[in-house]
């Protein structure tokens, strides 16, 4: 049953929203303003797919990618860019107001550059037994193949062909596979998931596919299959070698304006404590002129940025720590050798260090964050600890997705 709707704002996933005696409707790839004609999704009252748009807004615009609409993995590409970015801001706006802080949000910051440098892509068997690879559909467990995508950077070029040869050489398997590629600056580190045990016959096979597309290195779960080159991304004066499926900042400067931001507002400081640092994006640029310590429970980032730190010239001291910052988080005694912190949890936030946090004195605190309904509740701790909020800085890396980084200061 078609049904015809008015979309009058746009939800935080990045779909717009009609007003109904039912409630709040959401239906994807729309724009407020719209009239759009949509029909039911099974086992989702609250949510319609979209037919077509019967009367379209002044503000649609052509999207950059012929994938976009199918394909789940951009929200937005159809709306003009001031009112995008706008929308975006919006998202950080509305998550403080909720936790009911009080604090400036500056203009956002587009920091896509030149696209992201890493990517997942799914292989699987379709419906008709055919091989697929590409990324999953909107909410849903089917595969959109694709032969490019204009949101990667230039240096994923080779990822889709190696990709799709990567699927072919283990389809014997008969296991869906998940492909994670990082653009370095050695070339395309590769990790494989889901292929189960490999036999020599196809470890051998991907080694001369490695060859072939100048992959620098391939891993299954982590563990080396071929290496043809260190995988390594330069962070400040260091060169880190990049442990197999790590964490990175989606785009390169994305990475460079996140640092530049924190390190600006750790300037003054003289001992810092980073938590949850990875790699080291931020330990090894802020310890260019301050004593770092860096936390983590990812044992081999914290390897690499020893490593790093060791061998770049001119840093101050970085001392390492593996601690599961979850369940023991730093506390405020221990918190006391430090005059700053960095504090950029996963998506889930880090609401026990946060709580550790407000019970110290250290007199400042960075908080990165990619969501900002966890960030605004564990700011919301730092505030009924005594820290005062500074300004908050959108940072858009993820662009064209409902996805958005920020970074903000409080002090006592």
């Amino acid at each position: 049953m078609t049904e015809r709707l008015t979309i009058v704002r746009l939800g935080h996933r990045g779909d717009g929203v009609a007003d109904t005696s039912q409630g709040a409707i959401y239906t994807p790839y729309t724009l407020p303003g719209e009239t759009v004609e949509v029909e039911p999704v099974p086992g989702h009252p609250d949510r319609r797919h979209l037919l077509r748009v019967v009367t379209p807004s002044g503000e649609r615009i052509p999207a950059i990618c012929a994938h976009f609409g199918v394909c789940g993995g951009c929200a937005i590409q159809h709306w003009t860019l001031e009112r995008y970015r706008e929308w975006k801001r919006s998202l950080v706006v509305a998550a403080l107001d909720r936790a009911g802080l009080n604090a400036a949000v500056e203009p956002l910051i587009d920091a896509h550059g030149e696209g992201r440098r890493r990517a997942t892509f799914h292989a699987r068997r379709g419906t008709k037994d055919i091989l697929e690879v590409g990324f999953a559909a909107l909410r849903a467990h089917t595969l959109v193949p694709i032969e490019a995508c204009p949101v990667l950077t230039p240096a994923l070029a080779g990822a889709i062909p190696a990709a799709w040869a990567i699927a072919e050489t283990l389809e014997g398997t008969g296991k869906p596979l998940d492909i994670q590629m990082t653009a370095t600056d050695n070339g395309l580190d590769v990790d494989v998931r889901g292929s189960g045990t490999l036999p020599a016959e196809a470890t051998a096979r991907l080694a001369r596919l490695a060859e072939k597309h100048d992959l620098a290195r391939i891993t299954r779960h982590g563990e080396l299959v071929v290496r043809r080159a260190l995988p390594s991304l330069r962070m400040g004066r260091a060169t880190v070698i990049l442990p197999p499926g790590s964490f990175l900042q989606a785009t390169m400067l994305g990475e460079e304006t996140l640092a530049r931001l924190v390190t600006d507002a750790a300037r003054r400081a003289r001992s810092v404590a980073d938590l949850f640092c990875g790699v080291g994006p931020f330990s090894l640029r802020l310890a260019e002129s301050t004593r770092i310590t860096a936390v983590d429970s990812d044992a081999p980032a914290l390897d690499s940025l020893q490593a790093a730190a060791r061998a770049a010239p001119g840093l101050r001291p970085v001392g390492v720590l593996r601690r599961d910052l979850f369940r023991r988080p730093l506390t405020a005694p221990e918190l006391k050798a430090f005059d700053a912190v960095v504090f950029d949890p996963p998506r889930q936030g880090g609401e026990a260090q946060a709580a550790e946090i407000a019970k110290s004195k250290v007199p400042l605190v960075i908080a990165v964050s990619c969501n900002p309904t966890t960030f605004a509740r564990d700011a919301r701790l730092l505030v009924e600890g005594g820290y005062r909020p500074g300004t908050v800085i959108p940072v858009d890396q993820f662009k064209y997705s409902a996805h958005v980084e920020l970074v903000a200061s409080f002090t006592r």
